[in-house]
Order: C-alpha cells, then structure tokens, then sequence
C-alpha cells in the first residue's frame, strides 16, 4: 500500500512537471527563460515545479482583472478625468514622443513644473512641507517603510494631516517592508489613516504571486502637488548606513495635470490592494503655462507588454548625440544590452552610471558577465565613488530625461511594479545633465584589461550569477 502511494505521488510530481512545462513554453517571456524552466521541469520537477509556482509566473494576474471590474464606476470617473485633461494635452508632433504616450497609455500634458530633488536632505524636506500643505486627502506609496528616525518623522506628519481631518490612504509593499512592525501601523490606522500593504499574493486564485513587488514611491497630496523617484523611507536614504555611506539619490516634485497621471496610479494599486474606489479630485491645475511637459509611465508585470524595457530601449535608440543612464542594479535584458552597444557604434555617447559599493552582490557580480562586450563596442561605463548610488535617471540627447524607480534589470522590466516620469523638455534635460556631470566627476571610469584579467573564478563567478538573474 505505502509503495503504491510513493509511486502515485510520484506520478503527479511529473504530471504537473510537464503540464507546468508547457504552461512555461506558452507564456514565458524569453525564448532563455522558457528553455530554462521546460528542461528543469521535466527532469527535476520536486525541485522546479514549486520554484516555478513561485518564481516563473511571467504575468501578474488579477491586476488586469481588477480594472476591469471597475468599468461601470471607475471607468466613467477616468472618462470624466480624461476630458478635464484634454485642454492641457501637450502638442506632440515627434513620433518618438508619441511612442512614449502608447507605452504609457497616459496623455503627455503641458501646464507643468518640474524641480530636481537632489538627494535626501532636499526629498524629505519637500515631501514633509507639502504634506504639512495637504487639506483634502494625501496619498503616499514606498516600497521600504522603516520603523526608524526617518519613518518616524514620517508618521508624524501622516498623523498630523489626519488631525486636521485630511484623508490619508498608506500603501506599502508587504515584502520590501517586511522589517516594519505592527505597532508602526497600528499607530496610523488608530490615527483615522487607511493603510493596506499592497498584497501580491492577495485572495486564493493569486496565492502563488510571491516574487512580484510593488516598487513605486509615490506621494500625491490633494491632485496638485507630487512626488516620484528613487528614494524610500529609511534614515540610510539620508547617508546614514555606517556600510554605504553617502547615498545618492534623486527624487522628483511635479504640480500641474501630470499630477493626475501619479494620482491614477496610485488609484489603481489601491484598487488591486482594497477592492476599494476612493474618491478624489481629478480637476487639473495649471502651475504655468510654458512649463514642462511631463507624461508619467507606470509599468509593471500585469501590462500586455513589457513597458519598462521597451521605454528603455526606445530612449536609446532615439538619442543622437548621447545617452546616460544611472542604476544601482544594472543586469539588462539582451534588448537592452544590444541597443546600448548598436547606439554606442554609431557615435552616440553611452554612458553607464553603476555604484562602486553593492548592496545586492549577486546582481551586482552579474554585470561583470557582459561588460566586456558593452566596453568593446565603445560604451562608456563609470562606478560611483562617495557612497552608494541608487538614482534611476536617464538623459537623451538634449531633448529629454526621466526619474523614476526602473532598475536596468530583469526585476524592474519584468516583475515588479514601476513608475516614471518622462519629460521631453530641453531646459529639464539640461538640469539633468549638470547633475549628472557632477555625478560622473566623482566616478572611476571601468577599463576593458579590469575585466579581462581577473581571475577566471571570479568570471565563473560572475557567469553563474548572470543566470540567476531572471529572479533577482
């Protein structure tokens, strides 16, 4: 009898084997990837076929169904929202901005303001005054939550808008802050703040979605005023990690319409988190009228297509004159990797901002796998040197920049939930670039015999940390 079961169990193991292989040839998104999981499943499947579960899942379900469901209210709002936006559509006349509108499904609007946060002294002073400013409702968003001096702070002036009767909606990622404790949140929800961690794996159907994250910071307070970049919550955001030391960071303030395009992202998280539909102000306001134009781009695991890469390669394939790019996290799809050194052999000048000190060794230890061939065919790739670097910014040419929360990785394309914000504005570009030259003259230039001469163990190493790179 007890031989029996062993052999029907296993039996099953290999049946959901091959059908979990076949599920991985119909819907992974690499020919690499596919390969990997089918050769996997079918010959370890009491090993593969868990991992796959929780780790192969191409798409993130139940976030697409989640806005259909919302047709019949939330769809006649976004109606209402997008007609309020048209006066303030910005005139695009380049296809190449108007790919970056398709990718985003969001209008580019005109009308904005525009200013650098630079590091995080400057983010955190800016985002506590306008929260301090907020009169209706304050929606506000972070991967990392700490319990700590910074995330304190936080809480205060959380706290304090819901004293004066502001709504307050805290939505967190239920991994990237696994270290915040219950007190902490109960302390805002007894405050009157609602709070919901984002919830992957929310409901039985989406139990397995546990390597999805929710990556986005954003910060919208009363539809005029927000806030999108690379920093979370955390007193190491402001250099004070004993390990990292100075951390460079950079963040983004936005008023006008853009405002609303953070706002509907925000409004849909919430939605996939809660269930709920909250109400809140879709009239836009103009902060001047020959400001920047601005179109935000969320991106994420539950879109048709993959937004984050493809807006990456797009910004590089349009740059004429130069492409800089920064990324704590820098193990790029082979798109990526192609367009980089296709834009670096015909002139462009390609540059690679990475950090000189990891805080994720082995994504860190993958980039040494291709680097040679980027350094071969003429891209230029520099290591920060004060502290860790964690910015995402990108500059084209003269004509363009973002900030957001996109790592050039396979995570940030393909897993997690992103946003950004894209501006076709020569004057922001130029912002961008002084920026970045200061950046990058506090940056060691890599060299091509660095990489070929380190021992062949290390290129193993660094070989074997590459392949993993599509769970990192």
């Amino acid at each position: 009898m007890t031989s029996w079961l062993i052999g029907l169990a296993i039996f099953v193991i290999h049946l959901l084997g091959v059908v979990s292989a076949v599920l991985a040839l119909m819907s992974s998104r690499t020919s690499q990837g596919a390969i990997a999981w089918i050769l996997s499943l079918v010959t370890l499947p009491y090993v593969a076929v868990p991992a796959y579960w929780i780790f192969g899942r191409p798409r993130f379900y139940g976030y697409v169904s989640a806005r259909g469901e919302r047709d019949t209210v939330l769809r006649r709002v976004l109606a209402r929202y997008r007609s309020r936006v048209e006066p303030y559509l910005a005139d695009i006349r380049d296809p190449d901005v108007r790919a970056v509108e398709q990718l985003a499904q969001m209008p580019m609007t005109s009308g904005n303001r525009a200013e650098l946060l630079i590091d995080g002294q400057a983010t955190f002073d800016s985002l506590f005054a306008g929260l301090a400013r907020a009169e209706e409702y304050a929606l506000v968003q972070f991967f990392i939550v700490r319990n700590d001096a910074l995330g304190a702070e936080l809480k205060r002036h959380l706290q304090q808008a819901a004293e004066r009767g502001v709504r307050v909606y805290f939505l967190y990622d239920e991994i990237g802050s696994h270290q915040l404790n219950e007190g902490y949140l109960r302390d805002l929800a007894e405050a009157g703040i609602e709070v919901s961690a984002f919830r992957s794996s929310r409901g039985f159907r989406h139990r397995f979605q546990l390597n999805f994250r929710n990556h986005r910071k954003v910060v919208v307070v009363d539809g005029r005023e927000g806030w999108v970049g690379g920093f979370n919550v955390g007193v190491e955001y402001l250099g004070e990690h004993p390990r990292h030391g100075p951390w460079r960071d950079t963040h983004l303030k936005l008023t006008g319409p853009s405002v609303l395009g953070l706002q509907e992202a925000f409004w849909e998280d919430w939605h996939w988190a809660t269930g709920e539909m909250i109400t809140l102000d879709w009239v836009p306001r103009v902060t001047c009228e020959e400001c920047h134009k601005v179109v935000i781009v969320p991106s994420g695991p539950a879109d048709r297509q993959e937004t984050a890469s493809l807006l990456v390669q797009h910004a590089i394939h349009s740059a004429r004159e130069r492409f800089w790019v920064t990324s704590p996290y820098f193990v790029p799809d082979q798109g990526v990797q192609d367009a980089l050194r296709l834009a670096a052999m015909r002139g462009v000048d390609v540059r690679i901002m990475m950090p000189e000190r990891p805080d994720h060794l082995l994504v860190f230890l993958s980039a040494f796998s291709f680097l040679p061939d980027m350094l071969r065919a003429g891209v230029r790739v520099y290591r920060y040197q004060p502290g860790f670097l964690h910015q995402k910014v990108m500059l084209v040419d003269h004509e363009a920049a973002s900030v957001g929360t996109v790592n050039l990785d396979n995570r940030s394309f393909r897993l997690n939930f992103e946003i950004t914000a894209f501006l076709p504005d020569r004057a922001f570009a130029a912002e961008v670039r002084k920026m970045l030259e200061r950046d990058f003259a506090q940056c060691r230039r890599i060299s091509l015999e660095e990489l070929t001469s380190r021992p062949l163990w290390r290129k193993l190493v660094s070989r074997a940390a590459y392949l993993l790179a599509p769970i990192q």
